[in-house]
């Protein structure tokens, strides 16, 4: 794994991140990130953008089903 952190926001999708992360609730307490499928240590986290997720701040592909769309309103600018 790098020691440089990416976070690449995925078309009408989540953010994928890349690289050391630490996810922090309001509280302070530490989130453990998910594991992949085959049981080894997550080397990437994908994160919900769609506010649809059972699992937030995790994605678990509700944004597919939800119709969430990254595209900016009509006649607003996108913001990052």
């Amino acid at each position: 794994m790098s020691d440089v952190t990416r976070i690449t926001p995925k078309p009408n999708g989540p953010l994928i991140v890349e690289g050391p992360v630490k996810i922090v609730t309001q509280d302070g307490r530490e989130l453990p990130v998910p594991p992949r499928k085959d049981g080894r240590p997550a080397e990437v986290v994908v994160l919900c953008r769609c506010g649809g997720s059972a699992t937030k701040p995790f994605c678990d592909g509700t944004h597919k089903r939800n119709g969430f769309s990254d595209a900016a309103p009509a006649g607003l600018a996108p913001t990052v």
